[in-house]
């Protein structure tokens, strides 16, 4: 894949996706399949698909998708500051409200961050797709 040169304002974004998707992978053990940044005004949005672990996934086919959202209110309420540093290593900016929402059907989470306003908005966008490695347990079966 070829390097293709970002603004300033993309990297920043960039930054934000990567920093977002690696920790619902450490946290989770599953992140993301994708990552969209935008950067508007004061306010950072990211809108990541696909991110539902299989036992999230089980309790939603289920239909017990309730305790899908309470189980990542709790995450999103005990990783706040992780989450927040994240956005304000990037922007440099402090972040004065964090809100998170997730979306069963399709499998979508947006991450909003508000900014601390300095009268000089952002923006950018970064789109990332990430291919997550396959856990070693999937080629026992010998399938793989």
């Amino acid at each position: 894949m070829a390097d293709v040169q970002q603004s300033p304002r993309g990297a920043m974004a960039a930054e934000i996706s990567n920093g977002l998707v690696s920790l619902h992978h450490e946290f989770y053990g599953k992140g993301p399949s994708k990552a969209k940044t935008y950067l508007v005004d004061d306010t950072v949005l990211c809108v990541l698909n696909e991110g539902f672990t299989t036992v999230e996934r089980t309790l939603i086919n289920g239909g017990d998708s309730g305790a899908v959202h309470d189980i990542r209110r709790s995450f999103q309420s005990a990783m706040k500051e992780q989450f927040t540093a994240v956005v304000e290593n990037a922007t440099g900016r402090s972040v004065t409200a964090y809100l998170s929402q997730i979306h069963t059907d399709p499998d979508v989470a947006v991450e909003i961050f508000l900014l601390e306003p300095t009268g000089e908005p952002l923006s950018g966008e970064h789109h990332l797709e990430y291919t997550a490695p396959q856990p070693d347990w999937a080629d026992e079966d010998g399938a793989g």
